[in-house]
């Protein structure tokens, strides 16, 4: 059956919902924001279970969380929220789906050193170099490859999300000087009352080479668009709401970085002899570390025979979950806020890395990392901040100017009940090549 339908000159409307060139014409940049930061508060807030975690080596919780963020919590909402999760995967196109799971892959060499960072610099100086590295790449890599970088210069709209990322980088070089003023001011003591094994050169490599490669998440969800598009089509035909189109392929590339950090701590799992210490045995002598690592410490690679209360095994396991639950959860709201911010979703990235920063100073200042600190320090610290949250303003309020923009192309199958959306007439055939029989009306 060949089915058309009318698309008034700037909008299709099916199933209760408004599509422009592969989104919503009802974007909400401001909503956008809001998801973003929520996003923000749990990437910052996921490490945190890790400290209740007693006596358990690094590769022993890693995994544990892995399986919840990285492979449950996305599967089982995803399946929950998006109606035939499974077609869509199977309908997607392969290259779609190979770039998707490569890149997330690629991301999980970056989540597995980030923690290092964590681990040398603490929460208030690990998060901002990691993260304005990742922010920048992240960001600006996607629309330059896909060559849509001279039209965002050209655009007004455009020109402002560019100044927000600006703000963004300022901000987050004002917080590495924070950092770094709070280096040189603390003595070792000072510093290991905060971060036990506070290194600042080693930290600085390792969150270079973390925040590079924490960039590729970026690349993946970029490469996992048509499956979006799919799964637009799916929501829009059951009436559910397009919020969850960026569900299916966040199980795509979680599955990439799963496998980057499975294999890794099954080394090291192998290596230290500590896979016991799930059932309870061979359990450390000493507490683990405070959890902010990605490595194991020098306790971990001599395990102990003692053995683990099956109440204190169970706790590991709860915290090891809920810290993988919160951290699905940052993507979570990140992929509802790209599907608000409109034409321009690229900037959601860097919406969602300055969250990530906001929210880990303010973690470090709760957990006093910073006490002690001079007034020149604090006000690097107010000064990052205050740009960060600037920043979010800027790019949101240049993401609400292009929310009416061009009109979309939207091509209508009912016989495999897809929608794409077309932004070329070379794209609008290729579609109509894959997909069968269209109809199109404008």
């Amino acid at each position: 059956m060949i089915a058309s339908f009318q698309c008034n000159p700037r909008s299709v409307r099916l199933g209760g919902t408004d599509f422009q060139r592969g989104g919503r014409l009802g974007a909400n940049p401001f909503l956008g924001v809001i998801f973003n930061w929520l996003g923000g508060l749990a990437s910052a807030s996921c490490y945190l279970p890790f400290r209740g975690i007693k006596r358990w080596s690094w590769e022993t919780y890693w995994l544990v969380q892995g399986m919840f963020s990285w492979i449950f919590a996305p599967i089982l909402i995803a399946a929950a929220l998006v109606p035939h999760l499974y077609s869509i995967l199977h309908a997607a196109p392969a290259s779609s789906l190979f770039f998707s799971y490569f890149w997330g892959s690629m991301w999980g060499f970056g989540a597995l050193t980030f923690g290092l960072s964590i681990r040398y610099l603490g929460i208030a100086l690990g998060y901002p170099i990691a993260m304005g590295l990742c922010t920048v790449f992240g960001t600006l890599m996607p629309p330059i490859f896909s060559g849509e970088m001279g039209t965002i210069v050209r655009q007004r709209s455009g020109q402002f999300i560019l100044l927000g990322i600006g703000i963004c980088v300022i901000g987050i070089i004002f917080s590495g000087l924070a950092g770094r003023s709070k280096e040189q001011e603390l003595s070792e003591e000072e510093k290991k009352k905060t971060v036990e094994e506070f290194h600042y050169g080693k930290g600085l490599a390792v969150s270079i080479f973390a925040g590079v490669m924490s960039a590729c998440f970026a690349y993946g969800l970029a490469a996992g668009k048509p499956i979006a598009q799919i799964a637009q089509t799916k929501l829009a035909l059951e009436h559910h709401s397009g919020l969850w189109q960026g569900l299916p392929v966040l199980v795509v590339v979680m599955l990439g970085g799963f496998t980057t950090n499975f294999f890794w701590c099954l080394i090291l799992l192998v290596r230290n002899r500590s896979a016991k210490q799930y059932i309870g045995l061979s359990a450390l002598p000493d507490p683990a570390p405070t959890g902010f690592s990605s490595q194991p410490a020098a306790a971990v690679r001599t395990p102990s025979v003692s053995r683990l209360p099956a109440s204190r095994l169970i706790v590991n396991y709860l915290f090891a979950g809920a810290a993988g639950v919160i951290w699905y959860f940052q993507f979570f709201f990140y992929s509802m806020g790209q599907t608000e911010m409109g034409k321009y979703a690229f900037s959601s990235w860097t919406l969602l890395m300055a969250s990530i920063i906001i929210s880990s100073t303010l973690w470090g200042i709760a957990l006093h990392e910073w006490r002690g600190t001079s007034r020149r320090t604090q006000g690097l610290v107010a000064i990052g901040l205050v740009l960060l949250v600037a920043s979010t303003v800027v790019v949101g309020y240049g993401n609400y100017l292009q929310v009416d923009g061009p009109r979309a192309q939207t091509v209508f199958n009912k016989r495999n009940t897809s929608v794409i959306v077309a932004q070329d007439r070379s794209r609008l055939a290729q579609t109509m090549g894959t997909h069968g029989d269209v109809i199109v009306r404008h």
